[in-house]
């Protein structure tokens, strides 16, 4: 499917579209769930972009754990959160959105905290036009509230605009709230109805940062 025109701004998911970050998350939540006799399945992918809390009581079946699991994942992933890195392409494709003067912002359903630390770490946390955060709002991914905020805060109409993620509540997401949505596969198969509302869908987040260029077209090439 193409675009009428080229996009305004680009939005972005944080953790599996801009960061490669994933093995660090399921590496956390094995650690947090596997002393009370639970272990993350591939099923857990559909769920991730919100909060832990929403889906930490679905893997464990004593909800009296929940806590525990909690505490455990923070710690891990605070003491190895120096491994997570961009994708090969993604600073290279938020520089040319910038220097083709296209507004950028981030939809995270990683809380305000870790955020912050991670955009730092690669000096990212000045580059977007602005963050919203899973703890920012009382709403949360596949609600469209989140993306919108960032659509009010860009000056941007839904109809001028690409949202890239993911996970299926970044579609779903997206689609409410009337964005494009890329949607990166990471090799996994897709429910059918959520794949028939992306805009596209692409393996890798390398194939995604392609197809962002090929959607702003005479954009890029002029500046290049």
């Amino acid at each position: 499917m193409s675009r009428s025109a080229p996009p305004r701004a680009v939005v972005f998911d944080l953790d599996g579209t801009l960061l490669d970050s994933l093995p660090l998350v399921l590496a956390a939540i094995t650690h947090a769930i596997e002393p009370h006799g639970a272990r993350p399945t591939m099923d857990i992918f559909s769920h991730l972009g919100g909060p832990p809390e929403r889906f930490m009581g679905t893997l464990l079946k004593n909800p009296a754990h929940v806590p525990d699991a909690l505490r455990r994942m923070d710690r891990f992933h605070r003491e190895n959160e120096q491994l997570i890195q961009p994708f090969a392409g993604a600073l290279e494709i938020i520089a040319t959105l910038h220097r083709a003067g296209i507004r950028t912002g981030v939809w995270t359903g990683r809380d305000r905290e870790s955020t912050d630390r991670i955009l730092q770490r690669h000096a990212l946390d000045r580059v977007f036009g602005t963050v919203v955060c899973g703890d920012d709002l009382p709403t949360h991914k596949p609600d469209p509230a989140g993306l919108r905020e960032i659509l009010r805060r860009l000056d941007v109409p839904a109809s001028a605009t690409i949202f890239v993620g993911d996970a299926d509540v970044d579609v779903l997401g997206g689609a409410a709230a009337g964005v494009d949505t890329l949607l990166i596969r990471h090799a996994r198969t897709i429910d059918a109805a959520v794949l028939a509302r992306a805009w596209r869908a692409t393996a890798t987040p390398r194939e995604a940062y392609g197809a962002i260029a090929a959607a702003l077209g005479e954009a890029i090439q002029a500046i290049r």
